[in-house]
C-alpha cells in the first residue's frame, strides 16, 4: 500500500462501472484498475460490482456502488486546467453530452451529476494579475459565459 497520495471516491448508484469506463474515455493517461464484486455477506447482490478502480487524467479514483443514499453536489467539483480553446471545447462536449449540463462560468454537471470546472490555464494567470483593473475585466467576462471563450477573455483582459 502506498503512503502519502489521494484517491478520489465517487459515489454511485449502480453505474459504477459505467462511469469508470466513461470518465476513463474522455480523459488523457487513464485505465480501469481492480474491480471487485459485494460478496454474499451483501448488502449488494452477490456478484454484482462494488468498486472499480480507475485513473483519469493521471489522478486516482475509485468509483462505488454505494446506493441511492448520497447524490453528487456543486459542493465539490473537480477543476480541468486546459491549454487552449481545443481542450476547452473537448471536455465541455464530452462532460455534458447524453444529460450532462453546461452551467455559469465554465462549470458543468457530467450525466452522472459530478460537477467539473472546465478552465484555461490562462484564466488564472489573469485574474491573479497584479493589475486589479485587468485582473477584474477578466473575471468579469467570465461571469457572463457558460462555456469559456478564452480569445473573448483574452479581449476583456486587454480592455478591448
Amino acid at each position: 500500500m502506498s503512503h502519502g497520495g489521494f484517491t478520489t471516491c465517487l459515489w454511485f448508484d449502480g453505474q459504477a462501472e459505467e462511469a469508470a469506463h466513461y470518465y476513463v474515455s474522455v480523459f488523457k493517461d487513464s485505465g480501469i484498475g481492480r474491480i471487485t464484486h459485494w460478496s454474499e455477506a451483501g448488502p449488494g447482490e452477490a456478484g454484482t460490482v462494488l468498486t472499480v478502480e480507475f485513473t483519469a487524467n493521471g489522478q486516482k479514483f475509485v468509483a462505488l456502488n454505494g446506493g441511492p443514499e448520497f447524490k453528487f453536489s456543486e459542493a465539490v467539483s473537480f477543476m480541468i486546467r486546459c491549454a487552449d480553446q481545443r481542450e476547452i471545447d473537448h471536455y465541455w462536449t464530452r462532460l455534458t453530452e447524453d444529460g450532462g449540463e453546461g452551467g455559469p462560468c465554465g462549470w458543468l454537471k457530467d450525466k452522472y451529476g459530478v460537477s467539473w470546472q472546465v478552465c484555461p490555464e490562462r484564466l488564472l494567470e489573469m485574474t491573479n494579475d497584479p493589475d486589479p483593473q485587468k485582473a477584474a475585466r477578466a473575471f468579469g467576462a467570465m461571469m457572463k459565459m457558460g462555456k469559456l471563450d478564452l480569445a473573448a477573455l483574452e479581449k476583456a483582459y486587454a480592455g478591448e
